[in-house]
């Protein structure tokens, strides 16, 4: 589920996060129309409840996925809940992107698509990869979540396992699996951001 999801949510996130960059007021192409609808459905999208987010997409979810339980079935809320955390993120981390590197490269003749890859995603680089490893950690969380309606994971075998059958042991190894899962993301998420600083 956590790859999927990351993989998925992460192209689309860093999408729109780009179009939340480039349309904004101060941004390559602004556009207040495409800006305040992305933006409006990005606020909106992060502050529904997940748990309530499952709930609400079932439907949606048995027309993609032909069934509301599973794996799969908890992979699709958990695309459409990451997607708009993931593109504030970028957008955010965009912005830290130097404006003075920007209008150099304007200067120089460089069109909009190079400014995008060669400017902002480079120079952001450091700060994409931190939101990018901010956002695994979330994700591993509501997959955890996921578990509490059938989505399998941790989160089934903590609750199912554990503690619907009062096997407090199964729920504490549950909570230990989630925490290393954590750590061992957390690590290479710093070693990605120490491996991009070097090469600037």
């Amino acid at each position: 589920m956590t790859v999927i999801t990351g993989i998925i949510a992460g192209i689309i996130g860093l999408i729109i996060g780009i179009l939340l960059l480039i349309t904004g007021e101060k941004g390559l192409k602004p556009n207040k129309l495409i800006y305040i609808i992305l933006d409006k459905i990005v606020d909106i999208g992060r502050s529904i409840p997940f748990i309530i987010l499952l709930a609400v997409l079932v439907p949606f979810t048995r027309l993609i996925v032909g069934t509301s339980v599973g794996t799969a079935a908890v992979t699709v809320p958990l695309v459409l809940g990451t997607i708009p955390f993931f593109a504030r993120q970028i957008q955010n981390a965009l912005l830290e992107v130097d404006p003075g590197v920007v209008e150099a490269a304007r200067a120089m003749g460089v069109g909009d698509f190079g400014i995008i890859y060669r400017v902002y995603l480079r120079e952001g680089l450091v700060s994409i990869i931190r939101a990018s490893s901010f956002t695994v950690i979330n994700l591993i969380g509501l997959t955890a979540m996921a578990g509490a309606v059938g989505g399998g994971g941790l989160g089934a075998m903590a609750l199912q396992q554990g503690y619907q059958r009062g096997r407090a042991d199964v729920t504490f190894l549950s909570l230990v699996f989630v925490l290393v899962i954590v750590f061992i993301s957390q690590v290479v998420g710093n070693l990605f951001v120490k491996a991009a600083s070097k090469g600037r």
